[in-house]
């Protein structure tokens, strides 16, 4: 069988294996035991209105499993959305490493993929100022590979001892339980403040990085270096990388908190609708490979998590493409039973000492004991691997499978000696040398703090830099002790003088007088958003309409654009239809009511005098418009709809098509004065802004959105 058909064999048998598990909703109704039941909407009683009793096995076992259907969420990264699909190199690194997958371009490995808010609960809202996990199990035929990550390549600490300081920290305060979700209160600032190791994470965090607008535009990374060991032995150390294809894009923070509660489900929404549609999500697996002569090749430890290396250091090379094509058929059983293990590595990937990975090689495992019942929990459907699986492991809670051998441990006889012991193949850690005295010590390579947050702020756009500039003063200005305030604005002191006193300046502390270290200079154009490649595919396009519009213009409109893969939904006055010029009728897909400017990426205005005239009278429409204006996003509008853009307060300073320039576009504001539908300059000049994603040039501080 050649490689190709056999991948494809292993993909289509983990697939048989899901359907073992599949229930048959078409079916008659039962009991866990197979029972055929008539009646589930009345217990057995002693007449119509005596007693329930005892005997009545379905009320028992019907409770019962409704009593226990819930298990512990997971302590961190509890809110999770996930899907599947599959992963395929587009070079051979069996240079680097004997990990199979990463070597045979010829093989599609099944994947799936998690991701996540790290500090909410399950019920908290999607688009918080958060970490993002990206948490992507590989289904091998070495075994399954975990690659554990984040949204952002550092992390908060550098030990992982130091793990459940940091999580309690962060997590609602215990006396109230708030705030939910948030990383704006007391516990965790002042962990801050006396852990300098965190301040690069937290410009992270601090950053447009920590809203995302969408999983599908969302970079991941492994943050721990990891190491590559090929066939001969030979090793490398690795950084992982996933680039979106669509390009990173983000919300602001104005936005996440109307979405929150316009739709706390935006993110896993999004992510849902776009692969349901086919429009699937895509990354490129990068790798930034280190020889191992190169390890103290630069002024950071490669093995501290609070560091990244730069992209002008070390490139990082596109190696593969993960496509997320299938949704899960029930969210509990597959993106909640979930179990990601960092220790989950097959042949060809090991570890370093990284101190935060060691500690997380424990940590994992020992939740999913916890969560899942038992250690048996890799029995479930979506952890299985397509690799076989024979071992001594035996009972426990939950054990499904049927073990016929009469040995249970090795050497044995009475199994004919088997499981055998592998004789190629096998997994074998990299026989690094290790020596030195047992101590309580952070290394010496990992106490410069400032220099990589130093870099962040330096690579950022301004517009960039004011965001983060407004995300620490909200979150400080939601600080109640004063000295926390303070201590915080000492660190970022060492970060950027400048920073820091924007910073005091908002929140009531006294600005730093001069800086404590100057200002490197050096800056990263890979850690800003600005510039990035973008794309109409998955975007949410808004066409506001009323009674009286151009049919003519909704759809040049709006079928080019979904011809290019994205979404578009006519917003009118109510459900229903809504009559338009020359008799015909346009669709409404959502009520104004129901909707807002933020859950949309554009808005487009068609014309139609009686349809513009009534929007313009009506306050939440244009409110959507200056709404969308203030916050960067595309909008356009033909013919008479470049009125609703005028009735829009304070939009004054940009140029509109007139009968004197009949095609206009100022950031972003794309305006055809005539009628009768869309131009193809139009379509161009509009795909191409909303591409950009968002045209922070605009006047719009005095917007009253």
């Amino acid at each position: 069988m050649s490689p190709l058909r056999r991948s494809r064999h292993d993909a289509q048998d983990k697939q048989r294996q899901l359907d073992r598990y599949r229930v048959d909703p078409e079916g008659r109704l039962t009991t866990d035991q197979g029972i055929p039941v008539d009646d589930t909407d009345n217990s057995v009683k002693v007449g119509e209105r005596g007693p329930t009793i005892m005997e009545d096995f379905h009320l028992r076992e019907k409770i019962t499993h409704f009593d226990h259907e819930r298990i512990p969420e997971r302590v961190v990264h509890a809110r999770g959305s996930g899907a599947y699909g599959h992963f395929r190199a587009t070079e051979s690194l069996a240079e680097y490493t004997k990990a199979e997958f990463l070597c045979d371009t010829s093989l599609e490995t099944p994947v799936f993929v998690r991701f996540s808010t790290v500090a909410g609960s399950r019920g908290s809202a999607d688009t918080v100022r958060d970490v993002r996990g990206f948490a992507t199990k590989f289904y091998t035929r070495q075994g399954n590979f975990d690659l554990v990550g984040n949204n952002m390549p550092v992390f908060f600490i550098q030990d992982g001892v130091k793990f459940p300081d940091f999580v309690h920290a962060v997590k609602p305060e215990p006396h109230n339980e708030i705030p939910q979700a948030s990383s704006a209160h007391d516990t965790l600032w002042d962990f801050v403040q006396l852990q300098p190791e965190t301040i690069h994470m937290m410009m992270w965090l601090m950053s447009d990085r920590a809203l995302p607008r969408s999983f599908r535009m969302m970079q991941g990374f492994g943050v721990h270096t990891f190491r590559l060991v090929n066939d001969a032995g030979r090793s490398v150390f690795v950084k992982f990388h996933w680039k979106p294809r669509l390009g990173v894009h983000s919300l602001i923070w104005d936005e996440v908190q109307k979405v929150a509660g316009r739709d706390p489900d935006f993110n896993r929404r999004d992510l849902w609708e776009s692969i349901d549609a086919g429009r699937y999500p895509e990354w490129d697996l990068c790798l930034q490979i280190v020889p191992e002569e190169d390890e103290q090749a630069f002024d950071f430890d490669l093995l501290d998590p609070t560091k990244i290396i730069p992209e002008e250091m070390v490139p990082a090379r596109p190696v593969g493409r993960l496509v997320l094509d299938r949704n899960p058929d029930n969210f509990f059983a597959e993106t909640e039973q979930v179990a990601f293990h960092l220790g989950n590595v097959v042949p060809g990937i090991d570890f370093t000492d990284d101190p935060l990975l060691q500690a997380r090689l424990f940590s994992y495992l020992d939740t999913q004991l916890l969560r899942l019942g038992g250690p048996n929990f890799t029995q479930l459907p979506v952890n299985q691997p397509v690799a076989e699986v024979r071992n001594h492991h035996r009972d426990g809670p939950h054990q499904t499978l049927i073990e016929t051998a009469r040995a249970a441990y090795h050497p044995n006889s009475l199994s004919g000696g088997c499981p055998a012991l592998a004789d190629e193949g096998a997994f074998r850690h990299y026989p690094e040398r290790v020596q030195g005295h047992k101590v309580r010590k952070r290394s010496e390579t990992f106490a410069d703090h400032y220099s990589q947050a130093t870099l962040f702020w330096n690579s950022m756009a301004d517009w960039e830099k004011e965001h983060i500039v407004d995300a620490f003063r909200f979150e400080l200005g939601n600080v109640t002790h004063w000295h926390i305030r303070k201590g915080v604005v000492g660190h970022l002191n060492h970060v950027d003088h400048d920073l820091a006193v924007k910073v005091a300046e908002g929140i009531g502390v006294a600005p730093p007088d001069r800086p404590v270290t100057l200002n490197h200079g050096r800056s990263s154009p890979a850690l800003s958003q600005a510039d990035q490649p973008g794309s109409v595919v998955g975007r949410k396009i808004a066409v506001l309409a009323a009674e009286g519009v151009s049919a003519d213009d909704v759809r040049s409109v709006k079928e080019p654009l979904i011809d290019q893969g994205a979404f578009c939904h006519v917003i009118g006055p109510h459900d229903g239809s809504l009559p338009s010029t020359g008799g015909g009728v346009v669709e409404v897909d959502r009520a104004l009511r129901t909707v807002s400017s933020v859950v949309y990426d554009a808005v487009v205005i068609p014309g139609g005098r009686t349809s513009v005239d009534i929007l313009t009278g009506c306050g939440d429409a244009v409110h959507v418009v200056a709404e969308a204006f203030k916050h960067g996003k595309p909008i356009g509008a033909i013919g008479e709809g470049i009125d609703l853009l005028k009735a829009a307060p304070m939009l004054e300073g940009v140029r509109l098509a007139d009968r004197h320039d009949g095609e206009v576009a100022d950031t972003g504001v794309v305006t055809q004065a005539a009628g009768g539908g869309a131009t193809r300059w139009f379509l161009h000049e509009f795909t191409d802004a909303i591409a950009k994603h968002r045209h922070w040039d605009r006047a719009k501080e005095r917007v009253p959105a």
